[in-house]
């Protein structure tokens, strides 16, 4: 029976009684070796079971971290069964992870994204409880999944319930609900110490009842022995205690017995296993009766369970390495013949010099966990193999391949690490080459652009004689951290290194085409011909991830109607379909933004949201900066002062943390232009001042960058129409040269706000023409704004209003609400009443409704929109009844109508 812990039992019942009306919840049990989480585990799971829900179990032990995916398995082998029920790759994914399926090593994400998938399925038939004891010990691969899969249930029939030790751990930095176990209440500590009335003189009872803190494996196991040695009143480091109080347990054991116990706590509890390994050292696995006499474990008829994990890691710590490398070796020979990686691991476990054969063992082990997607398992492996590898050149290699492992598995500091140590071997140049690509693109993903800008242009300028295809690629990526970086000059110098070169690929002409083009256009020195040319040769590449980034970035850079926008469903629903979770975000802003320039505002936020969340969940400082800047300046152009003010910030401490001056530049547009919006003309002024001046220090000098028109027409409001009519000039200049009809439309706008008034209607009406060939429905409008007020001001109010209805139109169809109040505004001082637009049920869609309702307007499934959002279908459906409750509707067709454009 449990004693106490009524606070607990609470939170678990509650979430219970959740799960069983469809509302996913979990939770992790935190706390110290010995505290009662498993006893709270098996209460749950007593009072689960009675309440009918179905009941999924596992325990993370410690002998079998390095087996890929082993706790994964455990869990979920009696629902693999419905395994064919869930998106087919989602299901290859995970029969891959769990060797049922041959694999080619997948995003770590996709195992999760199948896990989640699976878990709501098995739910549909009756509520599901997933209970993991110790998950502390899981392996990394089924830990990170797990919490993948738990982050994401909303509105399934699901709890989670998980125990770990409150040390570091993938389960306790996953971000998951937290409940830290502290110890028994003191009423309840003596209710239990009382029991042991027969072992403990009242005095002994009472230093055990101060020294155990309320720990009830401490008040249950721990007698004088345990701490007599202490002086009174010295605090007692419990587990650690205990751990000692169990091995002094098996010193008092034989020889025999004790050797016995030690295969057993390296062994992982199969009893065929240690039986085995029993007998080539010597001794019988009856030995064992001994200690389960003395209460360290008990054995049945397949399995030896220790009483308390920490019984076996005690015996285990305190053993002899020798001793520990002798059973290590025997085990590797006594595990089952297709149990490969786990004899792969006791050989590695047992070896304590270099040695060659073992390495090669190790090294296949790690080759099959990398081929199943478990990439910590794989890097682990690698990094066990490098170790025992004898020749520096084949430790480089795999020092590397751990590297590569390490990154793969979301663990950027490991794969530095590694990448530090392989870089004191000696190394082949196309290990050096590909040690470099991955230091790149390690550090451009977490935020040190300026270190990948400069690695890239090493590494691709030492390939250039040798390999000029690599040598492209390399200096393609330095070119993209420049621009993150806001290094100009760099970009242009990795340009001209590639106009040198003569790749011998087409995907490597293509990209270079496309990264000389990009630096071309930041330094102001053309570029969009050459990019509008390689936009139409994308053909080949749409299915590749690592050309991904390439593929998407037109839009940015060209701004016009009808070049490079086609593709980009195409891009995002790959990298969707292979849960490329690492990849996406940055797909996400490149697609956010386009929607931002056109008029899918709407949806740019939900893109933004959804890249910002998993750019954090992934790690990557570079994405989560990005994206914040993106979706501070659409707010601004929204009015949302609160939101906007709130991202800018974050993402300008992020971009100076992390030297990401183009985003800087960004975040700093978005808190102008919030001002400009609101009519604080003069604090704008002063903003865009501010960066003006940043962006020359940057040598960020294209014009579609500049704030030159937003400037022209703040300086007009202000009266200073010299100043602005000489900016005006000067960014006609500069749009001419680029030639672009975004930027040609803005200077047009400039030239409108200062021109003699008999030249108004002829710059106006060059403005709105080059806006014809542009999606950005905000800069037309802005546009249509700037003509009616001055049309107004000329006493002109008949012809000033045609332009500001079209502006206010723009605007509230927009959501720019600042700026319809504007147009609103300039409208009634022609005399004319405003109409505006009412508010419907689509402005009331958060930012994940609207995703959800888009996706399902478009005639995806429920099941199919769920696997491309990384959320169950009860999630789904969930949004959906969120999303027809606020349009009104009651079908799929209304939907499509209501959503689609």
């Amino acid at each position: 029976m449990l004693v106490g812990r009524e606070r607990e039992r609470q939170v678990i019942s509650r979430l219970v009684a959740a799960a069983r009306v469809g509302e996913s919840g979990t939770l992790l049990l935190s706390g110290e070796a010995g505290i009662g989480k498993s006893a709270l585990l098996e209460d749950a799971a007593s009072a689960i079971g009675d309440a009918g829900m179905r009941v999924l179990r596992a325990a993370g032990v410690d002998a079998e971290r390095e087996v890929p995916f082993g706790g994964l398995l455990q869990l979920l082998r009696p629902v693999l069964d419905q395994l064919d029920a869930i998106p087919a790759p989602q299901a290859e994914a995970l029969g891959s992870a769990l060797a049922l399926l041959p694999g080619s090593g997948g995003e770590r994400f996709a195992v999760g994204a199948a896990v989640l998938s699976l878990l709501s399925r098995v739910a549909e038939d009756r509520p599901l409880a997933v209970i993991v004891d110790d998950a502390h010990l899981l392996d990394p691969p089924s830990a990170q999944a797990l919490c993948f899969a738990a982050r994401r249930l909303t509105a399934d029939p699901v709890v989670v319930l998980l125990a770990a030790r409150d040390e570091p751990s993938v389960v306790r930095s996953a971000g998951l609900p937290e409940l830290a176990v502290g110890g028994l209440a003191e009423a309840d500590a003596e209710s239990l110490a009382a029991g042991l009335g027969y072992r403990l003189s009242a005095e002994a009872r009472s230093r055990l009842l101060a020294a155990a803190g309320g720990n009830p494996l401490a008040l249950l196991e721990l007698t004088d022995e345990g701490f007599d040695a202490l002086p009174p009143g010295a605090p007692v480091p419990v587990p650690a205690s205990l751990a000692r109080t169990f091995a002094r347990r098996a010193d008092a054991l034989s020889t025999d017995t004790r050797t016995a116990l030690l295969v057993a706590a390296a062994a992982g509890g199969d009893l065929a296993t240690v039986a085995s390994a029993c007998a080539l050292l010597g001794v019988s696995v009856g030995d064992l009766d001994d200690a389960a006499r003395h209460g360290l474990l008990t054995v049945d008829a397949t399995r030896i369970t220790f009483r308390h994990d920490l019984v076996r890691s005690g015996i285990y710590a305190e053993a002899p390495p020798a001793a520990r490398r002798a059973v290590h070796a025997a085990l590797a020979q006594a595990v089952p013949p297709a149990d490969v990686d786990r004899r792969a691991w006791h050989l590695g476990e047992a070896t304590a010099t270099p040695d060659a054969s073992v390495a090669d063992v190790l090294d296949d082990a790690a080759t099959r966990a990398r081929a199943r997607g478990a990439w910590a398992v794989a890097s682990a492996g690698y990094e066990r193999a490098a170790r025992l590898t004898p020749d520096p050149a084949d430790r480089a290699q795999r020092l590397v391949s751990a590297a590569e492992s390490a990154w793969r598995a979301g663990l950027p500091d490991g794969a530095r690490d590694l990448l530090d140590r392989a870089s004191a071997l000696p190394r082949t140049p196309a290990l050096a080459t590909r040690a470099a690509a991955l230091d790149g693109a390690v550090a451009a993903r977490t935020g040190a652009v300026e270190r990948a800008r400069d690695v890239f242009l090493a590494a691709g300028t030492r390939a250039a004689d040798d390999d000029p295809d690599t040598a492209v690629m390399l200096l393609a990526e330095a070119i993209l951290a420049s621009q993150f970086a806001g290094d100009v000059g760099t970009a242009e110098t990795a340009a001209r290194l590639i106009a040198g070169l003569d790749p011998r690929t087409a995907a490597a002409r293509w990209v270079g085409a496309m990264a000389t083009s990009v630096a071309d256009i930041l330094a102001g020195a053309g570029g969009p011909d050459l990019l509008r040319s390689a936009s139409t040769e994308v053909e080949p590449f749409l299915d590749d991830p690592q050309l991904a980034p390439w593929l998407v970035v037109v839009p940015l850079y060209l701004r016009e109607s009808a070049v490079g926008r086609d593709v980009i469903p195409t891009v995002v629903a790959h990298s969707r379909r292979r849960s490329d979770i690492g990849g996406l975000p940055m797909l996400l802003f490149y697609v956010a933004r386009d929607q931002a320039t056109t008029d899918r505002w709407d949806d740019a936020v939900a893109g933004y949201t959804e890249a910002i969340q998993l750019a954090r969940e992934a790690g990557q400082a570079t994405d989560v900066t990005a994206c914040l800047a993106g979706l501070s300046w659409l707010e601004a152009r929204r009015g949302d002062a609160d939101a906007c003010r709130a991202h800018a910030e974050e993402a300008l401490a992020l971009a100076g943390e992390h030297h990401l001056g183009f985003f800087q530049t960004w975040a700093m547009t978005a808190l102008a232009e919030l001002e400009l919006g609101l009519g604080r003309t003069d604090a704008a002024l002063e903003r865009y001042r501010e960066l003006d001046t940043v962006l020359t220090e940057l040598g960020l000098v294209d014009v579609d960058l500049s704030p030159a028109a937003e400037m022209v027409e703040a300086m007009a409001h202000l009266g200073l129409l010299d100043e602005a009519s000489a900016l005006a000039r000067t960014l006609t200049e500069r749009a001419e040269i680029k030639g672009q009809p975004w930027s040609m439309a803005r200077a047009a706008r400039a030239a409108g706000l200062t021109c003699p008034d008999p030249d108004v209607d002829v710059c106006f009406s060059v403005a709105l023409a080059y806006h014809q060939h542009t999606p950005d429905d905000f800069e037309a409008a802005r546009t249509e704004l700037a003509y009616g007020a001055r049309l107004r001001r000329l006493k002109r109010r008949v012809d000033a209003r045609p332009h500001l209805r079209t502006a206010l139109a723009a605007f509230e169809r927009l959501g720019a609400v600042p700026w319809a109040d504007q147009a609103a505004a300039e409208l009634r001082a022609t005399g004319e009443t405003a109409q505006r637009r009412s508010t419907t049920g689509l402005d009331h869609l958060t930012p994940q409704e609207l995703q959800v309702a888009r996706m399902l307007a478009s005639g995806r499934t429920t099941r199919e929109t769920g696997a491309a959002l990384f959320l169950s279908p009860k999630t789904i459906e969930y949004h959906r009844r969120n999303v027809y409750l606020k349009l009104g509707i009651r079908s799929r067709e209304e939907l499509a109508d209501a959503i689609l454009d």
